[in-house]
């Protein structure tokens, strides 16, 4: 009965949190549960859901706007071809979804309709995205102590220049080259 009492030797009984995994690979209670509503809620067998909304409903986007917007922009492949936001997805499609400077592949799994937890959303979908760039990777643009005022045109060019934007700034040029 030594497995069952916590670490510190003070009787207590360690109980699973709620939600947590009782096994790696397998949801816990309150997500089996989230899943099984949301798959009632899914489309029947041989049924299937629009790309903008799976997208949206397993939390990959915002909003579904948001969703649509993206696939009529190109940003949305199912199995390597641009899709249209009412494309119908089937179990096994592979998603590319491209935002913010990073590109996201998954693999359907589950077809569910209605937004659904992350926890929920996470069982739906096999991730095989390449990892994000580090945090360290992308400079910091130009942050300013507070109260410190607004910037001087010196403080400027040097926030230009750590973004990488220097001599972009066509006013600037011409201002030089006047007379």
């Amino acid at each position: 009965m030594a497995s069952e009492h916590d670490e510190s030797g003070s009787g207590r009984v360690a109980a699973p949190q709620d939600g947590a995994a009782p096994a790696a690979g397998t949801p816990g209670p309150k997500t089996a549960a989230a899943i099984a509503a949301a798959e009632a809620a899914g489309p029947q067998n041989g049924e299937s859901v629009r790309v903008d909304s799976w997208i949206w409903a397993v939390r990959l986007i915002k909003t579904r706007s948001l969703g649509a917007t993206a696939c009529r922009g190109g940003h949305v492949r199912v199995n390597g071809e641009r899709v249209k936001p009412a494309y119908s997805l089937r179990v096994g499609d592979e998603v590319r979804l491209r935002q913010e400077g990073r590109e996201r592949v998954v693999v359907v799994k589950r077809l569910i309709r209605k937004r659904v937890g992350a926890p929920v959303a996470v069982q739906c979908y096999i991730d095989n995205s390449p990892p994000p760039p580090p945090r360290e990777a992308v400079a910091p643009a130009g942050i300013r102590d507070r109260g410190a005022g607004r910037p001087t045109k010196r403080d400027r060019r040097e926030m230009d220049r750590l973004r990488g934007l220097e001599g972009l700034s066509s006013s600037r040029r011409d201002a030089g080259s006047r007379p």
